[in-house]
């Protein structure tokens, strides 16, 4: 009885006791699935990176070394390794480029925490310690920057070829860096510099050709025909073009309803009704000028009908129908005109005027060119060739990855050196600081100034390289004080970075490091997943 009573406190103070046990697990498991993520971009980082091939389940195939696109498409089901899918969306949206460099970083934070949590600190200390280095990382860079010019046409190229270099295209990067550039200049708003809205440029892709014959036309490019079924005209000049969002049908019940005609009087009277009603409407629409008309594709029922493109013909008007919903903006921004929503409000001051409204014929099909647009509002269409389906959709990404590089310099003109130069002396920088701070926060931004090694040795990797080799003489170059050292994967040496034209906005650096740095600390404070039905 005595034995009883001695065991019954100590199993109470076995009560008391916490377990961590879960908690770690649950840490662990989310950060081996982060680094999952991150390994599986790595090989596609720079531009001797390695491209992906994607199968969807709809068995369509893209090829691409978008980060990105690749971890879009990608299945996550881990809860933490949909956040590193998130952190490429946030910097995608943020600078354009970049988005596989952001999680490859991500990825080596979290295998430096996981060290750090081995040895027993708190991830609230380590969470803490990253949020200074990274604000630490963000001075540093701003003070290796180069300011830049928008007048400075050749700054804006390179650094938009850099973006375009680790492309599937990256051999008509001297086609496509200048068509960027010209593209966002060309829309840049002078009463406001600093904002470049990129739905303001349009992206028409077209098969056939190559990528060599992708070029600007200073109008507005459809891919689509001009309506043929009643010998309307296909060129117009001195053209008066109405954007129309109603239907040039006879009108419809709202609701399913049947109509029953018993006599052949009647029926022809419905009939001689509907073309009085078409003709009324054609009549109202010639009597301003108008002789092109662009109709808004509808869902309740047809555009047009035979019978109205018939009429439509005979008044010498040309029809384009089924412009898309989201296109009526982009459409009336660049014509300087209203959309006419009902008949009723069709005046000659919602028109736009352009000088030739002409269908062309592009390889195998047709597309529509509105030229000499008159009072054109701030917009361009890009018009994207290429010989397959995979190479004109992976143009199209990479144009786009170009435009948003010249959006950075445009938001915030600074340009930086490429090529792994801006990480290492990163981590240069942040070891020297580590040393003055104490105790356990020194230590934690020392691993965080390792960690961000990861880039030029990923770099050296991708490029077959030594890695080990190049980024030792990386540190040494640094150490005696040349900051424009970096990785020339070409020659595969270390070079002045600068000199070698690899040069990157600022924005895209400084977004992927803070971005990778909070994704990290978020990941560093769960330490438990609740699954609620």
């Amino acid at each position: 009885m005595a034995a009883v009573t001695a065991s019954r406190p100590r199993a109470s103070k076995a009560e008391s006791f916490v377990d961590n046990k879960r908690k770690e697990d649950i840490r662990s498991a989310n950060i081996n699935a982060g680094r999952a993520v991150a390994d599986a971009v790595r090989t596609s980082l720079g531009p001797k990176g390695m491209d992906k091939m994607i199968s969807t389940a709809s068995g369509e195939v893209i090829i691409t070394n978008d980060g990105a696109t690749i971890l879009n498409k990608m299945d996550v089901l881990q809860p933490a390794a949909k956040m590193m899918v998130e952190l490429s969306k946030s910097q995608d949206s943020a600078a354009g480029d970049g988005t596989t460099t952001v999680v490859v970083l991500a990825g080596a934070l979290l295998r430096v925490c996981q060290t750090l949590l081995g040895s027993g600190i708190h991830p609230t200390v380590i969470s803490d310690a990253l949020h200074k280095s990274c604000a630490k990382s963000v001075d540093i860079l701003t003070a290796m920057a180069v300011p830049v010019e928008l007048t400075d046409r050749d700054s804006l190229v390179k650094s938009a070829s850099t973006s375009l270099n680790s492309k599937v295209v990256s051999q008509y990067s001297t086609l496509l860096a200048p068509l960027a550039v010209d593209a966002v200049l060309s829309v840049i708003d002078p009463e406001k510099p600093e904002i470049v809205d990129l739905r303001d440029i349009k992206i028409v892709k077209k098969l056939g050709g190559t990528v060599d014959d992708t070029h600007t036309v200073n109008g507005l490019v459809f891919d689509k025909k001009v309506s043929h079924a009643a010998g309307g005209p296909t060129r117009m000049e001195n053209a008066k073009i109405a954007v129309i969002q109603f239907q040039i049908s006879p009108p419809k019940t709202d609701i399913e309803q049947s109509i029953v005609v018993s006599d052949y009087t009647q029926m022809d009277r419905i009939l001689k009704e509907e073309r009085n009603y078409i003709l009324g409407m054609i009549k109202k629409i010639k009597a301003t000028g108008c002789n092109v008309l662009l109709i808004q594709k509808s869902i309740l029922r047809d555009a047009v009908t035979d019978l109205s493109l018939h009429y439509l013909a005979k008044a010498k008007i040309m029809v384009i129908k089924d412009v898309e919903r989201d296109e009526i903006e982009f459409v009336t921004k660049t014509l300087n005109c209203l959309p006419i929503a009902n008949i009723e409000h069709f005046r000659a001051e919602k028109l736009g005027y352009a000088d030739l409204v002409e269908e062309a014929s592009l390889g195998d099909g047709k597309i529509l060119k509105i030229t000499g647009i008159k009072d054109m509002g701030r917009t361009t269409s890009v018009l994207v060739r290429g010989s397959n389906q995979l190479v004109l959709d992976e143009a199209e990404r990479s144009l786009h990855d170009a435009l948003c590089v010249v959006r950075c310099l445009v938001s915030k003109r600074f340009l930086i050196a490429g090529g792994g130069a801006p990480e290492i002396e990163l981590s240069r920088q942040l070891g020297a600081w580590a040393k003055v701070l104490h105790g356990m926060e020194g230590y934690c931004v020392k691993s965080f100034a390792e960690a961000l090694e990861v880039i030029p040795y990923t770099l050296a990797e991708n490029a077959g390289l030594n890695p080990i080799a190049i980024v030792t003489e990386l540190r040494n170059k640094h150490a005696q004080g040349e900051i424009n050292s970096g990785i020339n994967v070409r020659k595969g040496q270390i070079t002045n970075i600068l000199e070698e034209n690899v040069v990157q906005p600022l924005l895209v650096s400084t977004s992927a490091i803070t971005l990778a740095t909070e994704c990290v600390r978020m990941i560093l404070k769960i330490d438990d997943i609740v699954t609620v039905r």
